[in-house]
């Protein structure tokens, strides 16, 4: 199936490929699964794990540190998946690429070497009110160790930025870290503007990218960011890998993150000699099957294409809107932007007074999987009045039917609690 056929072909896109993720093929409960919660994790698809389990069984070694066959095939692996993620996102080098365990431990990277090394007393770090606490509790632990100040960007009715008072809030700042997509709301933050503002302010801009990457063509440049993180497992790849993308020239200042093997060119009783980039990053073995499955994720998204992804949840975002108001009016409650252009597939919703564990308890005896909780979002569940919500949220492998099935499962919600 080319990018070129899924384009053409819009919304099919969902019903084209959810015969290529084994677990969909599951039921649960005597129903077919319906799965709705990407924004926590994807499903993966034949490829990616074809991909793991052919080095597994037929590479199997460690890289960087043998020179026999399979031993330098395991690092050519790697090492493409490596230039796979570097096209992906459009970053001028593979070396400014750098393999974490998730998004939160590429973050705490910035914070520690980065933050640990430019970040103390008189300083500031800008963040919004919609962050993930990824994006939050490493500059709460650094703050309260160095002494700088945490500035917040506040958020609007509709669930946009207030940008009313950014130009004061950059004053005197070092770094804003934004999410480019909300987990929560689904907003898509101008992060171009944000960045463009922070850098005339004198200040870094950070993007947690996790719930962007996914669904969107990327390009750091065009994005403006300093820094980009986001995560294997929410892009059709296995858990266990995330990645760091850092302009060349600031990851090079940083001190290593961690120490051990890899990541030296040399040790003393004396010291040590950091390694080059990306390596003096990546102490010890990596988690090099997940890493040739991000690889083999990256592929298979760019054979879709994304532009054809990303018009694809429009159109099924826009569905699940009006299906979800068309069918239980006032009953329900979808936080975010009312545009489907200006959000992701993330539609986390209040429906009645039916606490959201609940709702999906009930949802899933039907086999609709939902997200219930504050989706580490505590700040934000407070500025929305709400300390939970119940989350749907969409990907590839996502159709018509999926939405049908959720508001039909809404119904059964409806009739347990008398409504």
């Amino acid at each position: 199936m080319s990018g070129a056929t899924v384009a053409q072909r819009g919304s099919a896109l969902g019903t084209d490929v959810k015969s290529q993720f084994p677990l969909l093929r599951r039921s649960v409960h005597g129903h077919p699964i319906v799965y709705l919660d990407s924004a926590a994790s994807s499903q993966k698809p034949d490829a990616v794990l074809d991909a793991m389990d052919d080095y597994y069984r037929c590479v199997n070694a460690n890289v960087h540190r043998g020179a026999y066959q399979i031993a330098a095939e395991a690092t050519e692996r790697m090492e493409r998946a490596r230039s796979d993620v570097a096209r992906f996102i459009a970053a001028p080098s593979a070396r400014e690429i750098i393999f974490t365990k998730n998004a939160t431990e590429a973050m705490n990277l910035i914070a520690r070497s980065w933050g640990g090394t430019n970040l103390g007393p008189g300083d500031a770090v800008v963040l919004t009110e919609m962050e993930h606490h990824a994006n939050i509790v490493p500059w709460h632990i650094l703050a309260a160790e160095r002494g700088f100040e945490i500035r917040w960007i506040p958020i609007t009715a509709d669930g946009h930025l207030d940008l009313a008072d950014l130009d004061r809030l950059l004053d005197g700042a070092k770094l804003l870290s934004v999410t480019a997509m909300s987990n929560v709301l689904g907003t898509l933050n101008p992060v171009p503007r944000l960045a463009a503002a922070a850098h005339d302010a004198g200040a870094l801009c950070a993007v947690d990218a996790s719930q962007y990457v996914p669904h969107l063509p990327t390009d750091v440049g065009a994005l403006g960011a300093d820094f980009l993180v986001f995560t294997g497992h929410k892009m059709c790849g296995p858990t266990g890998v995330g990645v760091l993308w850092g302009r060349s020239e600031l990851l090079e200042a940083m001190p290593p993150f961690l120490g051990g093997g890899e990541m030296i060119l040399d040790v003393t009783k004396e010291g040590f000699r950091p390694n080059e980039l990306p390596h003096k990053f990546e102490a010890g073995t990596p988690p090099i099957a997940e890493i040739v499955g991000l690889g083999a994720a990256v592929r298979y998204l760019e054979h879709i294409g994304m532009e054809s992804v990303r018009s694809h949840e429009v159109s099924l975002t826009g569905y699940a809107l009006r299906t979800l108001t068309e069918r239980h009016g006032t009953d329900i409650t979808v936080h975010g932007p009312s545009e489907p252009a200006e959000r992701g597939g993330v539609l986390s919703f209040v429906y009645r007074d039916v606490h959201p564990h609940d709702i999906s308890q009930v949802l899933d005896q039907s086999g609709v999987c939902v997200r219930a909780g504050h989706h580490c979002a505590k700040p934000l569940m407070r500025c929305l009045g709400v300390s939970a919500t119940t989350r749907a949220s969409l990907y590839v492998y996502n159709d018509t039917s999926d939405i049908d099935s959720l508001a039909d499962a809404l119904d059964e919600v409806g009739a347990l609690f008398g409504y």
